[in-house]
């Protein structure tokens, strides 16, 4: 072979072994590409697999997802469900769904959060329900007094506490002795500001106690109404004991439409040292404690000048403690009075309930000569 010969067949080998080489690398080039296809297109496949299961997971969480939370209705059967006192609508809706009456807690907290006013006056009791019921439906059963099975104990507000457990031994068959004994029992939970006194603390509502509820566990529920119901006013802690006093007087004075008008007259009574009645609140209502007299709305000379502490004729200041046991409404009326310079009132016509307020000691003298006229009853 020529050289120039070996020269072309050394090129062509040459060009062989490049032509190979590029070959392999392309090759090789392929197969990692192909590799690195397959790697994304599983990572990818995973993705949407965490997707799907993640949307699954929160459709079902969401109202309106591939699962309801509601029962379509309207219900079937018959399921008494007992609502306790003081129970919030969740735990309303947690009793529901144990009972059958509901699908879930959230489609009744739905329902009772959208009307509140209505949700706060469901009364505890026993209540007939259907079972499978919607929400929406239940809601509206236990607002109507129909459904209910038992007749429950009412403690109407401005009641001495005497009062209540007499209305209370009726209802439950417990004897008046055993919730006198209750005072003083190491499991009362009175708060310390009460001073161990239960007058004030036994919050006026509708109660459902098992006849197999003690005595100091009755107690207990109608404390804890009252606690709940000065931290809704606003009420701070070392005020408890004087907002419950002044909101009896104002339960034992005042109609329902000037609650707020008296609890400011206590107010300015107080404040006012020198004014008229110079510091005393002179309210015959307290004298109608101190004599556990019912039936009358005065007071004779002789009665207001006994000798006692809850004579505020005769004493300057709040007496020692409340004289009844107050409502939500007279606790919201002392916790925030109404505005006014207001000193005397006195109710002009009883049959109409018309009170008339006034700062003027003259014109108040005026109003009580017409009550005088109106009932005949002054002495």
């Amino acid at each position: 072979m020529s050289e120039l010969d070996e020269d072309i067949f050394d090129e062509e080998s040459r060009t062989g072994h490049s032509r190979r080489a590029r070959r392999a690398e392309e090759g090789r080039s392929s197969r990692r590409g192909g590799v690195g296809c397959l790697a994304m297109v599983l990572a990818a496949a995973v993705v949407v697999a965490a997707m799907v299961f993640a949307f699954g997971s929160l459709r079902s969480l969401v109202p309106g997802g591939s699962e309801s939370t509601d029962f379509e209705g309207p219900g079937h059967g018959s399921v008494e469900v007992e609502v306790e006192s003081g129970m919030a609508g969740s735990e309303i809706g947690e009793a529901l769904v144990e009972a059958g009456v509901i699908k879930t807690t959230s489609s009744f907290t739905q329902v009772a959060t959208a009307q509140p006013d209505k949700a706060g006056s469901i009364q505890p009791g026993t209540y007939s329900m259907l079972k499978e019921m919607p929400a929406s439906d239940a809601f509206d059963r236990l607002l109507d007094p129909a459904n209910r099975v038992g007749s429950g104990i009412t403690i109407p507000e401005g009641l001495w506490r005497s009062e209540i457990y007499e209305r209370l031994s009726k209802g439950t068959g417990t004897p008046v002795s055993e919730y006198e004994q209750a005072e003083d029992s190491s499991k009362l939970e009175l708060p310390d500001e009460a001073g161990g006194e239960v007058e004030g603390w036994l919050f006026p509502s509708t109660y459902e106690f098992d006849k197999k509820t003690s005595a100091v566990e009755q107690l207990n529920t109608m404390i804890k109404m009252t606690t709940d119901e000065l931290k809704k006013a606003g009420v701070e802690r070392s005020d408890w004991e004087r907002t419950l006093t002044v909101a009896s007087i104002v339960e034992g004075e005042a109609g329902a439409a000037d609650r707020g008008k008296v609890a400011r007259v206590v107010e300015n009574r107080l404040e006012d040292v020198t004014g008229p009645t110079v510091g005393m609140l002179q309210m015959d209502s307290t004298i109608h404690y101190m004599l556990r007299k019912r039936g009358t709305i005065t007071t004779s000379d002789k009665e207001r000048d006994t000798d006692n502490p809850y004579n505020t004729y005769k004493n300057k200041g709040l007496p020692p403690g409340p004289i009844n046991n107050p409502g939500a409404e007279a606790i919201e009326a002392a916790e925030n009075p109404e505005d006014g310079d207001w000193l005397f009132f006195v109710t002009v016509d009883p049959e109409s309930g018309e009170t008339r307020f006034t700062a003027d000691e003259s014109e108040h003298q005026r109003n009580v000569d017409e009550f005088c006229r109106n009932t005949g009853s002054c002495e």
